[in-house]
């Protein structure tokens, strides 16, 4: 997937797995589950060209409220 077959912080080794990323735009947040290169070690998560293209994409339909394509699964708050 990705050709880091150590981690380029600390050295560790990678995996592939499957990680559930949060986006925000806006007032709206998104959770979607992707495949990442994980490092075994601290923890970093490495992501496709591709998947971060999908990331910017969602940031973008979240930020300009165009969420007609995702579920809607509860609601969030901030607490002051």
């Amino acid at each position: 997937m990705i050709p880091f077959n150590k981690c380029p912080v600390c050295g560790g080794e990678m995996i592939e797995k499957e990680v559930e990323k949060i986006l925000r735009g806006g007032d709206n947040t998104a959770i979607i589950n992707v495949k990442a290169e994980v490092c075994q070690h601290c923890g970093e998560r490495l992501f496709s060209t591709d998947i971060i293209r999908k990331f910017e994409e969602i940031r973008k339909n979240l930020k300009k409220k165009q969420t007609d394509r995702y579920t809607l699964v509860g609601q969030s708050y901030v607490i002051n």
